[in-house]
Order: structure tokens, then sequence, then C-alpha cells
């Protein structure tokens, strides 16, 4: 029976001899297992803030653009031209039946003032529909009704970043603010929703009635045109018939014949960011597996110094062996050997991980998730590495003929 105590005892003074072979011997083990951390700890911090990004930007969303029209030859790009109007959201609401909710929305940037403080931020004129649609929610306050549309108030939802620049700790309800000039009262603010994934600030924005916005304060050479439209699908299934629908709604209400392009574009928002969840999910399984072969070199490393430790030691072995250690008791203590020198590699390949990924996420804007299936899947693969690739020494080792073993010099 093998006794693993004493076969630890020897393994661990075997190493100690030979301190620094020891260390780089798991120095690919450290640094596989560092590399494999960071990378997915990298990878798991862009898939959650894509998440964060779809969650924010509403579900089952499509954003109908106005523009994209063609004159004298010349293609306009979306939003350039004003052809999407407030009928337009109502007749996509009541003759698309994969359609649950609309938002038309008109926007401009303006200056806000409340006694000496100003800012300059984005205006959107919304109606009811839009927080839902967008995920927004009331932190204080109340949001616009469908009152305040109809008598075109003049009432202001602010965001948080909005409320702390003109307020500071100030509670802003019921104050006045004026934005372009003109006064609003303040009926509500925002819950946070913190930056996008390209980086803007989503607090720093401004909601009013889209009546007020078209009559009193943006103004127009066209009424009763917005911006865009953002539109819900009723299910994630129902996206791309909703799109087909819109198309050929927007169409006909455009007297839009065959030969003519669309004067509008839909974009599939949730869609696009998806596609980004996906492309994130890739590059950290790529940036995994490309850590990883600096596991399987450092196993390689392993190996070889094994081989180098068995033919130092051919006559301990054949002392040994001689004195009544078997072949399993030399298989087994080589093989100790690199299990401890890999997973010692591991564990400090995890506190250097762990360390460095911290650091990325310091030094830099990225976002980092450091979590523990990476960290026990990678000290576990070091162990593997280890056994893998101790095998082949510690079995050459066994095979040794005692009696040549002792008459090596």
């Amino acid at each position: 029976m093998i006794d693993f105590e004493s076969t630890f005892k020897i393994s661990l003074r075997s190493l100690k001899v030979n301190k620094m072979r020891s260390v780089l011997t798991s120095l690919g083990i450290i640094i596989g297992v560092s590399a494999v951390i960071i990378m997915l700890s990298i990878g798991e911090g862009a898939k959650q803030r894509i998440n964060k990004e779809i969650s924010s930007m509403g579900s089952n969303l499509l954003m109908v653009m106005s523009g994209s029209t063609t004159s004298s030859g010349v293609r306009m790009g979306s939003g350039t031209q004003p052809t999407l109007t407030l009928k337009d959201a109502e007749a996509i609401l009541k003759y698309c039946p994969s359609v649950s909710e609309v938002a038309p929305t008109v926007s401009e940037v303006s200056q806000l003032v409340y006694s000496n403080q100003n800012w300059s931020t984005s205006v959107n004129g919304i109606t009811p529909g839009y927080m839902p649609i967008r995920l927004w929610e009331i932190e204080d306050g109340r949001a616009i009704s469908q009152d305040d549309i109809k008598n075109t108030t003049k009432v202001a939802v602010l965001g948080s970043t909005v409320t702390t620049n003109l307020f500071g700790d100030m509670d802003p309800i019921n104050k006045t603010i004026r934005i372009g000039g003109m006064p609003f009262k303040v009926i509500g603010i925002l819950k946070s929703k913190g930056q996008n994934g390209m980086g803007q600030d989503q607090d720093d924005t401004v909601l009013i009635p889209i009546t007020t916005a078209q009559k009193k304060l943006f103004g127009t050479s066209f009424p009763g045109t917005v911006k865009h439209i953002s539109v819900q699908a009723v299910d994630a299934e129902s996206l791309s018939s909703a799109e087909t629908e819109i198309k050929e709604l927007l169409r006909e209400r455009h007297n839009l014949g065959k030969n003519k392009d669309d004067d509008f574009t839909i974009r599939n928002f949730t869609q696009m960011l998806e596609t980004a969840k996906q492309a994130s999910n890739t590059m950290a399984i790529l940036l995994g597996s490309i850590a990883s072969v600096s596991l399987l070199v450092g196993g390689i490393g392993i190996m070889n110094i094994m081989l180098v430790s068995v033919t130092e030691r051919t006559k301990e072995i054949g002392i040994r062996m001689a004195i009544g250690a078997k072949a399993m008791d030399i298989r087994v203590q080589f093989l100790v050997e690199a299990l401890l020198l890999s997973l010692a590699g591991g564990l400090l390949g995890v506190v250097i991980g762990i360390l460095g990924a911290k650091l990325v996420e310091i030094f830099s804007d990225m976002t980092v998730v450091i979590s523990t299936m990476p960290i026990l899947i990678s000290f576990g693969f070091s162990g593997i590495v280890g056994i893998l690739f101790g095998y082949y020494p510690a079995y050459k080792a066994s095979l040794l003929n005692p009696i040549d073993a002792l008459r090596y010099e």
C-alpha cells in the first residue's frame, strides 16, 4: 500500500532543494491561470455591460427614424428630413397587430437655467408611452400625463445629472426652470440609469410633453412632425413581423410607389444589441482559449523539467527500489511532484489574475467582473495539466531497472 504522507514529504523536500527551478517550472502555469482569469473577467464584464445596455434601452424595441430620402439623386441619411408625424405613430399602434406601444419623440439641445445655474442638455418632447417603452422610472414626483399632452402644459421631468447640476442638494419638485428662455415647472425626477454602451450619460436629459415641444418650445416648419418613433413589439418573436407591418403601413401612408425608396429608416436596436452580446460571448471564449494555450505551454515545461529530474535522480530511484520501493511508489512520487508544481503555480496564478483584473478595471474604462467559475476552472485545469504532463516522466521513472539505476553515473 502506498504511503501518501511520506510520498508527499519526499516530493515536497525534492522541490525545495531546487527552489528556483521549481518556480521557473511553475511560471507557465502561473501566467496561464492569471491570463485566463483576466481575459474571462474582461469578457464577463463586456457581457454584463451589454446586458445593462439592453435593459436600459427597453425590451423588444424598434426605432423608426424620419428621413432617409433621395433628392436629386442624392440619398439623405436618417433624420435629415421630417417625414414622420404624430398621426403615423397613432396609425402604427392602431393598425399593426404586432405592436404593443408607440412613443413619438422630438428632441433638441437647449439651455436650461435655474437661479444662477445653467446647463445645456437634450430636451425630449414625449408622450406617456415613452417611459414604459424605454424603461424609465420616476424617482420622485410624477411622470408626464395625457392631460399634459392635451393641454400643452409647460412641465418637465429631469434626469438625475440635470438635477444635480441645476439644483445640487435642493429638492427640484415644483421649482420653475427656464428651457430656451421659457418657464417650465419641474414635476418629476427620473431614476438614474448611468452611461450606455457608447459612454453617453443617459441621465443627462429632460422630458417635456411632445405637444409643448412642437408648438411652444422648438417650433417647426412642418407642424405635427416628429424626429423618431420608438415602437415596442408584443414580444421578441414579433419584432420581425412588427418591422414588416410598420414598413408596409408607412409606405402606404406616405404614398410611396414601388420604385420609390423609403423616406424612413427602421432600426432593430434589440437585435443589434443581441448581436453585440453574441459577439462579446464569442470574444470572451476566444480570449479564454488563447490564454489557455499558456497552460498547455506550462504543462510542457513541467514535463521537460520532470524528465530532467528523473535523469538527475536515477541513482536515488535505484536506491529506493533496492530497499523495497515498488514501481507504483516511484510513479506516484513523481506524479505528486508534478501536481504540487502545477497546483502551486495555479494558486499563485489565481492571486495574480485577480489582482491583474482589478488593475485593468482601475486603470481603464472597461467593466471587469471576477466570478468564481473561471477561477475554479482555471485552477482545476492547472491540476489536470500537472497530472497529464507529469505522467510520462513518472511512468519513465517507474520503469528504471534498479541495478542499472544504481550503476548510473
